[in-house]
């Protein structure tokens, strides 16, 4: 039996086994089984356990921990004959555990997404002829053919050709970048259009995509486990409860009443106080479409005050819309975008597409079918609408653009007013007819949600992007962020969150691409948007918002509050005050074991009973 299996049968089995035991020491007819009851073979099966990890926590920490108290009175109980009560006691840690394991679904890392973003094959100059040869055969060095749809093998350096590359899983830009000799390409981008010629730099382990691979599994390996909130506390706990009995013993040489004390300052309630608030709380959040894994992501996440969102997908929708569309002569705008919309009927561009779903929203299209289309790679497209020659493109268009002195001078202009923004020219019959704004649309509830999410105690919210810094700038006046970082690869945001968690901030990171699994990794709690997040960006995080509505952090960074708020009250008044009250009363003998027992039992419901609030805990905004 491997080491999972036994961990399985641990949780799940033992406390089934106890409470079974437990149940037939009731039966009359089943009082004694080889000498001795039921109840006596549910302590050695649970107690058992129990020390020999308690046993292990004091060896490794060198304190003493909840499970030493509970030991101690296991032992006790059973020299005094009380196997049920002991039994009692194993069961109640067992459950407690059980509890918190129950909240643990982190899913284990998987990188069969990377995988596939790289090419098993790839296209290698070799002895005189083009050759298909593994992608694990490549070398420095090696000349590379990259076709129209295929990905890039190997990071390198375009020496021939020109393409439009998507780098989109890389930077998060959702615009391809245009790619001739002396641009650098990576692995797993791919050429939307176009063709090139690459020398390759680096391979394997050694490009972006295999460093995304490192970095994931490096910041998932040195953050360190969250140490129990009961044993923190049972570290101080222990050792006076320990006093307390010996005390009341030497003054009292009454064992049993020594024994009472014990029995009510177990920690079963100190146990149940982290796991029952937290299964609540991930139950309720899951409702609203939120997966929290584990009391750990909750109570980083309680604790969060600077925020770092990706922006593709994440504070904006991930694609391209027209944003802006300009006259500047005789054509009135409706005129113009019938003629842009027929010169980008058929292109297959994201831009293309913007167009196209802006013309059509306002139902404006030319019924005439456009002749003589073509898609120049780098500069834009070209085709004949209702008999006059439409050009829509970039900067690179004025290069090879007759136009008059007037006119190039109004498109330098244009071009220079929005050299931050995706800026496209329309030139009809050699003619400056007008330009477009191409930009991200901002999610509806990106305002409100950044709103509440400030009014929770959150003191930065910062920006960490690939784009350029015109998009950012805009997107940061628009939405009022702290700071913004551009053009940034995914180990430059793994370097940023580490900046700022080395200031001290609790940082939470939202992203929801291969790009952002890095930092989603590293932050002190990662936030996937689920539905538009990738395989990995949701594995790599604590938290995912599935329902892909920005909206949601706010209501589970309210209700994780709430969770650590009620997490306090269970510890503090549920298990510390009851037991201090139930002890002063058992060191003076104004109860016997069995009130302790009740009083101890008590204390454990009301645990249970506090937590159970945050099942049905609204979310709303008002702090």
């Amino acid at each position: 039996m491997n080491t999972v299996q036994l961990r399985n049968v641990y949780i799940w089995f033992l406390p089934l086994a106890v409470g079974l035991a437990l149940l037939v020491s009731y039966i009359p007819m089943l009082d004694e089984v080889a000498g001795f009851p039921p109840a006596f073979y549910a302590m050695l099966l649970g107690g058992g356990v129990i020390a020999y990890r308690a046993l292990l926590a004091v060896l490794d920490t060198h304190r003493l921990t909840a499970g030493t108290l509970v030991v101690i009175t296991m032992a006790g109980c059973a020299y005094l004959g009380f196997y049920k009560a002991a039994a009692l006691v194993a069961l109640m840690m067992l459950v407690g555990e059980l509890l918190e394991e129950i909240t643990l679904y982190r899913t284990r890392q998987s990188f069969e997404e990377l995988l596939a973003l790289v090419p098993e094959e790839a296209s290698v100059w070799r002895d005189g002829s083009w050759m298909r040869v593994s992608t694990s055969e490549l070398a420095p060095g090696d000349r590379v053919l990259v076709r129209p749809g295929e990905r890039i093998p190997a990071d390198g350096t375009v020496t021939r050709g020109k393409a439009s590359i998507s780098e989109a899983a890389l930077t998060g830009e959702p615009m391809p970048q245009d790619k001739a000799a002396g641009s650098q390409v990576y692995q797993g981008t791919v050429a939307e259009f176009g063709s090139i010629e690459m020398t390759v730099a680096k391979t394997g382990e050694e490009t972006t995509m295999g460093r995304i691979i490192a970095s994931v599994l490096d910041a998932q390996e040195t953050k360190g486990p969250m140490q129990r909130l009961a044993d923190r506390i049972a570290g101080y706990f222990t050792p006076i409860i320990l006093g307390t009995a010996a005390v009341t013993w030497l003054f009292t040489d009454d064992l049993v009443r020594t024994m009472t004390v014990l029995v009510i300052a177990c920690p079963c309630a100190l146990v149940l106080a982290t796991p029952t608030a937290v299964v609540a709380s991930v139950g309720n959040v899951a409702k609203r479409g939120v997966l929290v894994k584990g009391g750990r992501a909750m109570e980083a996440l309680s604790r969060v005050n600077l925020v770092c969102f990706d922006k593709t997908g994440t504070l904006t929708e991930g694609k391209p819309v027209l944003k802006q569309i300009k006259s500047f002569g005789s054509m009135t705008e409706a005129e113009l975008l019938c003629c842009v919309e027929g010169a980008e009927r058929y292109s297959e561009h994201p831009i293309g597409l913007a167009i196209r779903e802006y013309a059509e929203e306002r139902e404006l299209r030319i019924a005439e079918e456009p002749r003589d289309f073509k898609q120049e790679i780098g500069m834009g497209v070209s085709a004949v609408v209702s008999g006059k020659r439409v050009r829509v493109g970039n900067e690179r268009l004025v290069e090879q653009w007759t136009g008059s002195a007037a006119d190039a001078e109004a498109a330098v202009q244009f071009l220079a007013e929005h050299q931050h923004e995706t800026a496209l020219l329309i030139i009809v019959e050699e003619e400056l007819a007008g330009g477009l704004i191409i930009g991200d649309q901002v999610r509806d509830e990106a305002d409100q949600a950044l709103a509440h999410i400030r009014k929770l105690g959150v003191s930065r919210i910062v920006l960490l992007t690939g784009d350029s810094e015109g998009a950012a700038a805009s997107l940061q006046r628009e939405l009022k962020l702290d700071d913004v970082h551009t053009r940034l690869l995914p180990h430059d945001k793994l370097a940023v969150i580490r900046r700022y968690q080395r200031e001290g901030y609790v940082v939470a990171m939202v992203g929801e691409g291969i790009n952002d699994a890095p930092a989603l990794a590293a932050a002190d709690v990662g936030i996937a948007m689920g539905a538009a997040g990738t395989d990995l960006a949701i594995q790599s995080s604590q938290v995912a918002l599935m329902g892909d509505r920005l909206e949601k952090l706010p209501e589970v960074m309210r209700i994780s509050r709430s969770t650590m708020f009620i997490v306090r009250q269970n510890i503090w008044i549920f298990a510390v005050a009851f037991n201090v009250i139930g002890i002063l009363l058992a060191a003076s003998g104004w109860i016997d074991p069995v009130m302790g027992a009740a009083i101890h039992n008590v204390a454990s419901l009301f645990v249970v009973m506090n937590s159970a609030r945050l099942i049905r805990k609204k979310a709303g905004f008002s702090v």
